[in-house]
């Protein structure tokens, strides 16, 4: 049987590109496919998209070639600052402070805008002899015993041994694999931008609860701050349809003025917020990942953590199944991928979940017992660790790209 590439991934945004590179490392040949232009993921310009990179993921990049090409442009998360409260009011008395000094490996996360990855992606994938990019759609795709086909929308047929779909939370490749998903709506949407201020941020990252929703402020390089803002669908259109100047003057109250004058920094987004998860991360010759796999609320900021947590355990899965001289895309091979992924995932989804209904409203009682939680919490030294290294991406089994 002859096969195009090893492996086939449908979506390049940062998951695929973060599975193709340990892959083609690995000496698998895989092709890429994904319908943006390179040119116009290549030169995005300053908008404001970041994420939070826990340790854990930081530590993938730098084992892939990638950390070294974007290190430059990373902030460092000294401190993690958590507190309840209302617009205009302040933060409540009681609230959780992290801080890195904690734990023995440094910085918890790192704080990297969306361009610069993206970028030093694109550009790592055209170096990799073993990776063919494609720009198109896929079309269709069928199993069968020994590989899987895929069609294109130019008409053009590919075949591979394991399809991997890294196309989103509507993933097209799960949708035609029979794979159904499970989930809610928040009735929430993420209003998020940067913010210029002031005074500097020394590196801590804020997340301020409010009966809305949300409000996360995330450090960047600079005297910049990435904002992650929750609101109800209702109000985030109608915030998201004011004016520059008359959507600051929504957010100042809520975004206080320690940092002093704030003002908007590129552009502006909405992202509605769902809970999303796929009923099976596999199928015949098939595994998802990252938000083809689950997409959970923000409220954690682990959304990328998680699916490259999904790209290291799949490496090391499929990278020993051949060593051993396994079929690699067998059933019984991507079963253990599954296995590995899938309960951590749900834990960390109902953990979001959880969080979310808790923090999201003005229940006096409830009110109250989160504020004399987050007091205790922090009044305790060993369970601040053990959160610290939660965020730091640092509990569990960690694949071999991770540890």
């Amino acid at each position: 049987m002859t096969y195009d590439s090893d492996i086939l991934i449908v979506g390049g945004g940062l998951n695929g590109p973060a599975l193709a590179l340990p892959l083609a490392q690995k000496g698998f040949t895989v092709t890429v496919i994904d319908a943006l232009p390179e040119k116009a993921r290549k030169n995005a310009a300053f908008d404001g998209r970041a994420y939070a990179m826990a340790l854990a993921s930081v530590r993938l990049l730098d084992r892939i070639g990638i950390w070294s090409e974007v290190v430059d442009h990373a902030q460092p998360m000294n401190q993690i600052k958590a507190s309840d409260g209302r617009a205009g009011e302040g933060p409540a008395p009681f609230f959780l402070q992290f801080d890195s000094a904690e734990i023995e490996e440094g910085p918890m996360g790192q704080m990297l805008e969306d361009r610069y990855l993206r970028r030093a992606f694109l550009e790592a994938m055209g170096k990799e002899k073993n990776i063919t990019q494609i720009e198109d759609r896929v079309t269709a795709q069928e199993a069968d015993a020994s590989g899987i086909t895929v069609t294109l929308e130019s008409g053009k047929t590919l075949r591979t041994r394991l399809l991997v779909g890294c196309d989103g939370r509507e993933s097209g490749t799960a949708q035609r694999a029979g794979i159904k998903r499970t989930g809610w709506d928040y009735g929430q949407t993420a209003l998020v931008c940067a913010i210029a201020h002031e005074k500097p941020h020394h590196g801590i990252a804020h997340q301020f609860f409010m009966p809305p929703g949300p409000l996360a402020i995330l450090p960047l390089p600079g005297n910049v701050s990435s904002i992650v803002w929750s609101e109800t669908h209702a109000n985030a259109a109608a915030i998201n349809a004011l004016p520059d100047a008359e959507y600051m003057e929504v957010l100042r109250p809520r975004f206080g003025d320690f940092l002093g004058e704030i003002s908007l920094k590129g552009k502006r987004f909405a992202y509605p917020l769902k809970l999303t998860v796929a009923n099976s991360f596999v199928a015949d010759r098939l595994a998802l990942i990252g938000d083809a796999a689950h997409g959970m609320h923000p409220i954690a900021g682990q959304g990328l953590n998680a699916g490259l947590r999904d790209v290291a355990a799949l490496v090391d899965v499929i990278d020993h199944a051949r060593q051993r001289g396994e079929d690699f895309a067998s059933a019984l091979v991507l079963a253990r991928y599954q296995e590995w992924r899938r309960f951590d995932t749900h834990i960390l989804a109902l953990a979001t979940d959880a969080t979310n209904k808790l923090f999201s409203n003005d229940n006096p009682l409830l009110r109250a017992v989160r504020d004399i939680g987050m007091g205790a919490v922090g009044a305790m030294p060993g369970l601040r660790r053990t959160f610290l290294r939660e965020a730091a991406g640092l509990t569990g089994e960690l694949p071999e790209l991770m540890r």
